[in-house]
């Protein structure tokens, strides 16, 4: 069975998950060449990126680490540790690094949480974080935030982080195309509608998507983003 976090192929069945994964998964690829010894894996779920970072990094001790009441994704996966929110139950500068996808903007006290990912950190350990902008509501009531750039570099800061380097995951044709693949597979709409509509966008959710260029994404005023995604040193 295909990994639809890593194996992404735009589908009608899809539309609304298609960019969101596709860059998520591009920027954990940029920084794999940095994930060496052991790594934490936080809001694990699943995991689903866990055989990939194990083939294609130095990661020799991969854990992962979700909360105690955290949904299930999939019944055969279960976290190697949960915590309560508040102390991760591990030592001091017990891993090399960490990441955490999608997962800051579940946490009510974000600060109290980049605070014990620094303290697990060993010296100079880099931690590499994903967080939407521009998404439905989801795991409700558990949605607590969407980050601006300069709020999250202010949380990463109070946790304690340096060299933080934050980029977009896509600037406005992704966002529109993300918009509009959300639409079409979660509004209320009738069958026939949502399969008429879904064949009509998808061509031109591909033009959007291959038009965009977040690399050149600058944060400044009235510029769109679909998320965030970056780095941050102990």
């Amino acid at each position: 069975m295909a990994n639809d976090f890593i194996d992404i192929q735009l589908t009608y069945r899809n539309l609304d998950r298609y960019y969101i994964r596709t860059s998520i998964f591009e920027a954990l690829k940029r920084h794999i060449p940095f994930f060496k010894g052991a790594l934490l894996d936080i809001g694990c779920g699943k995991m689903p990126y866990k055989a990939y970072i194990l083939k294609n990094s130095e990661i020799t001790d991969y854990v992962g680490l979700d909360i105690e009441t955290a949904l299930i994704y999939d019944a055969k996966v279960k976290p190697d540790v949960t915590w309560d929110g508040k102390t991760m139950p591990f030592k001091d500068e017990s891993f090399d690094c960490a990441f955490g996808t999608e997962v800051l903007e579940h946490c009510p006290d974000p600060e109290i949480v980049l605070k014990e990912v620094n303290r697990i950190l060993k010296p100079g350990g880099m931690f590499f974080f994903t967080v939407p902008f521009l998404w439905n509501l989801h795991e409700v009531p558990n949605d607590e935030f969407r980050y601006t750039p300069f709020s999250l570099e202010r949380y990463l800061k109070k946790g304690g982080f340096k060299d933080i380097d934050i980029k977009a995951t896509g600037g406005w044709h992704a966002s529109m195309a993300q918009m509009l693949g959300l639409w079409v597979k979660r509004s209320e709409m009738s069958d026939f509608k949502r399969t008429v509509f879904s064949r009509v966008l998808k061509p031109i959710m591909r033009y959007l998507i291959k038009h965009d260029k977040p690399a050149n994404v600058i944060f400044k005023e009235g510029q769109m983003i679909t998320g965030l995604y970056g780095t941050a040193r102990k």
